[in-house]
């Protein structure tokens, strides 16, 4: 998976911000609408979904840790008390503090899956190019950061076909099947922190909105009776407010080496939800595509619930030299994070979903500067081990390396 982001960034937010917002809004809607792809992802179908990762391009380039992570040129959304690190940052030599300035951080992420049958030689190939996030950070003082965009909690894209003779017939009559999916959830949001002496609070307010659309779709065969499609489906949409609480404590241990303590999570959320239910026969056709013919079952507007787990997140940080440009700067850092999926319900029901546990290491890395471009790069590596939320009676287990580079690119 390649990660694209791009920032900018500029000084005079306050002198135009009408002009920032509405900007702002045409690269929401334009994101949102064209950087959309047909994946197939089978175990989309449970839960809600499969979960797009909840941090940055730089964090994910780290194995993921974002707990005790801050920046002054990037937008740690995971934990929002690391906000406050917009201001910017007192320059070593002088003691001077330098200007923060407003972020402008876009994630586009490229995709590529394999899909095999067991003892199949058949092979299904996906690639997509999806939106990650998109996200703008202001420092509104020398101790509080603010920031909003919008990004997608989880995906639901699969399409699966299937044909198969009757069973306890002496005839050739076969069934073909076809399951489709399609839907997932998205958080807009804003957020702000301050800083306390040597601790940061944060807060992330948003609405989490999304859908649910199944669809089963059955044809019988037969080469003398003509039988009506059968189309089985499932439509919810839901949404409701979401909270999510940042802490973040940094203290140094030595010369130009601090180390951070962060914590971030959210309590459980019940979502609102409204349902309709369809049953129907049908006929395909070449123009107008799928014509009702009956409708067996019929019923919308079934309002419902859905619950959406809490998840908490620890970690520390340890940098050295990160404002010392001249000589060698290094961090390392890790997280433990904790989702309580089991909890999970839809329409009062569960699912095939299980609490989950993740371990997360990583750290950068930027050699001394020279003339030589690479000796300005700064380079990105970690690891994260943790099962799947989704267990269907298999376990499924995650593990991830990555590796990423910072190029100084002037703009």
């Amino acid at each position: 998976m390649t990660n694209i982001q791009k920032r900018l960034t500029s000084t005079n937010f306050l002198s135009g911000p009408l002009k920032t917002i509405f900007i702002t809004c045409c690269l929401l809607i334009a994101t949102t609408n064209f950087l959309t792809a047909q994946d197939n992802s089978p175990y989309s179908r449970y839960g809600i979904g499969d979960i797009v990762p909840s941090t940055n391009v730089i964090n994910r380039g780290m194995g993921k840790i974002s707990a005790a992570y801050t920046d002054f040129l990037s937008i740690n959304f995971s934990n929002p008390a690391s906000y406050t690190g917009f201001q910017g940052f007192k320059e070593p030599r002088s003691n001077k503090l330098q200007s923060g300035r407003v972020i402008f951080d876009i994630g586009i992420n490229y995709d590529s899956r394999t899909l095999q049958e067991p003892n199949s030689p058949s092979k299904f190939r996906a690639q997509n190019l999806l939106f990650s996030y998109l996200q703008f950070g202001v420092p509104l003082s020398a101790k509080t950061g603010f920031s909003f965009g919008l990004r997608p909690v989880s995906r639901i894209s699969y399409k699966i076909q299937t044909k198969e003779l009757l069973p306890l017939t002496n005839t050739s009559d076969s069934v073909y099947t076809l399951y489709t999916g399609d839907g997932g959830s998205f958080l807009p949001n804003v957020g702000l922190a301050h800083r306390f002496g040597k601790l940061s609070i944060g807060i992330n307010a948003g609405y989490l909105f999304g859908k649910k659309d199944y669809s089963t779709r059955r044809t019988f065969i037969n080469d003398s009776v003509a039988y009506y499609s059968s189309n089985h489906q499932t439509k919810t949409v839901f949404g409701s407010i979401f909270l999510q609480g940042g802490l973040q404590y940094t203290d140094s241990i030595s010369k130009n080496t601090t180390l951070t303590i962060g914590a971030t999570g959210n309590l459980a959320t019940t979502l609102n939800a409204n349902q309709d239910i369809i049953r129907e026969t049908y006929t395909p056709t070449a123009d107008a595509g799928d014509l009702r013919i009956d409708s067996v079952y019929e019923q919308t507007g079934i309002n419902g619930t859905m619950k959406y787990p809490s998840s908490f997140t620890v970690g520390f940080a340890i940098d050295k030299n990160r404002y010392e440009y001249r000589k060698t700067a290094w961090m390392l850092g890790a997280d433990f994070t904790t989702t309580a999926w089991s909890n999970y319900r839809y329409y009062g029901a569960t699912d095939f979903t299980q609490n989950t546990w993740e371990i997360k290491v990583g750290g950068s890395l930027r050699p001394i500067p020279k003339k030589n471009f690479f000796s300005r790069v700064t380079y990105r590596a970690g690891f994260n081990i943790g099962p799947d939320y989704i267990n269907t009676g298999k376990k499924l287990p995650q593990f991830g390396a990555s590796f990423g580079m910072g190029l100084p690119v002037g703009i």
